[in-house]
């Protein structure tokens, strides 16, 4: 029993060595086996043990000289920083004795060059953004080298730098008032670049030799022709301008600004007829149906009132009834009867004039209705289009109060739709039935004077 136990032992504690060194490799045969396997574990974790202290005392020694070199390189740098304020300040003296013996030797003159300073950035400003930069380009990159110069308080502008900024200025003044031509790469709206004919109208606008609308991009130092043209009759003048070798001519002039101006382009965003009636979207379109069918009709009963008119009058100088007119045949009536009783005549005449009022006034009910229902249409077309208008405020934020008013003033075509509709459509109808009503009378008027007259014959009888 002592012997498994003591066996038992030893196989626990070669298990604990051979986890920690790794030295069994192979389960123990015998006690002696054993004891040599826990020998050689305790020999080389000592061995193991030696060499990590001497690693430890080397990273130690390491360490120690890292610090030192540390500690001497901090001294170098504070002497090194001690050294360069001292060497800071002597320069910061160095340069005021400098600036103020620069001022003394400029006198009245440093006033001048801040004028010229001052003016040169100006014109840089102005150049860069004028249409006269599309025939004399890059003159700004002089006036920016020249206002870098003269900021740097160190070199001084020479007569011929100061002479070539009076003549800029003189040449801006001048081209400014003049109207020439010069050829010049232009962008078409398709990306296409070619070599054109362009005219400058001072510096308000330049035109090609289409009569095309050019703008001067600035940063490119290109001309592009817009996108968008105006309409109207501005085209027109620009072609007469740009075929034009002498004498006045018309030209739509954006006195706005150099660079094409905020007139023109408000010119060419505003929306023209066609384009302001597609705003009005689908209630707009069926407006449009509707008030072109309403005058269709009205021209329509016009030209049948007007035939039936002319036969009722041609009916009133005959003697004979003809059926081929509302009169005529009314007045067939009496001639098929003419020794009826007064009584039954006339309810007989008065029966023929309602068989023929609906004809005569046949489309006055659908022109009468259809001026009422396009206000309505219109005022449907713009609480829709209100709708959508204030459903994007509520998405995309009321931030831009240009694309509010955009949508409003679309939502309010329909409107305007409706009421163009409605007030051709009323004055028609009125014209309608007007003519519908004199022949109507002149039924009446002669059936009142044929009943008077079959009285008349049978009270002399």
């Amino acid at each position: 029993m002592s012997i498994k136990f003591v066996k038992a032992a030893a196989l626990a504690v070669c298990g604990a060595f051979a986890f920690s060194t790794g030295a069994v490799a192979q389960e123990a045969k015998s006690l002696d086996e054993l004891l040599e396997f826990v020998k050689q574990g305790q020999v080389t974790e000592a061995r193991e043990n030696r060499a990590r202290e001497q690693r430890f005392a080397q990273d130690k020694a390491n360490q120690a000289r890292a610090l030192r070199e540390a500690e001497a390189e901090r001294t170098r740098q504070e002497e090194l920083s001690a050294q360069l304020e001292n060497t800071f300040e002597e320069n910061e003296l160095r340069i005021n004795e400098r600036q103020n013996q620069l001022k003394e030797r400029l006198g009245t003159l440093a006033e001048l060059f801040g004028h010229l300073t001052s003016t040169a950035g100006d014109l840089s400003s102005n150049l860069e953004f004028s249409l006269t930069s599309s025939q004399y380009p890059d003159r700004h990159l002089f006036l920016d080298e020249l206002i870098k110069k003269m900021s740097g308080s160190d070199t001084l502008p020479s007569i011929e730098e100061i002479e070539r900024v009076w003549y800029e200025l003189q040449r801006e003044m001048v081209e400014s008032g003049k109207v020439v031509s010069f050829t010049s790469e232009v962008a078409k709206p398709n990306g296409d670049k070619i070599e054109q004919l362009v005219v400058r109208v001072g510096t308000f606008n330049v035109i090609s030799e289409e009569g095309k609308y050019l703008q001067y991009v600035p940063g490119k130092g290109t001309l592009e022709e817009l996108a968008r043209q105006p309409s109207g009759p501005y085209q027109g003048w620009a072609q007469n301008v740009a075929s034009a070798t002498e004498g006045m001519q018309k030209f739509g002039v954006d006195p706005t600004g150099p660079s094409g101006g905020s007139f023109l382009a408000a010119l060419i965003n505003s929306p023209n007829l066609e384009e302001r009636w597609h705003q009005g979207g689908y209630i707009g379109y069926a407006i449009t149906a509707v008030g072109v069918f309403a005058f269709l009709l009205a021209i329509y009963r016009l030209i049948v009132l007007s035939a039936v008119s002319a036969k009722v009058n041609a009916q009133l100088k005959s003697d004979k009834a003809n059926e081929n007119n509302p009169l005529g045949r009314v007045l067939k009536v009496h001639e098929d009867n003419p020794n009826m009783d007064t009584e039954t005549l006339e309810l007989k005449l008065s029966e023929q004039i309602l068989k023929e009022t609906p004809k005569i006034e046949s489309g006055l009910t659908l022109l009468k209705i259809i001026s009422a229902v396009a206000p309505l249409m219109g005022l449907l077309g713009t609480v829709t289009g209100m709708i959508v208008t204030f459903q994007a405020i509520t998405i995309f934020g009321a931030g831009d109060p240009k694309a509010m008013a955009g949508g409003i003033s679309g939502a309010l075509v329909t409107t305007v739709l409706g009421l163009l509709v409605a007030i051709p459509t009323v004055l028609l109808h009125t014209i309608v039935n007007g003519r519908a009503q004199r022949v109507i009378h002149v039924l009446n008027e002669q059936t009142t004077g044929i009943i008077a007259e079959h009285t008349e014959a049978n009270l002399r009888k």
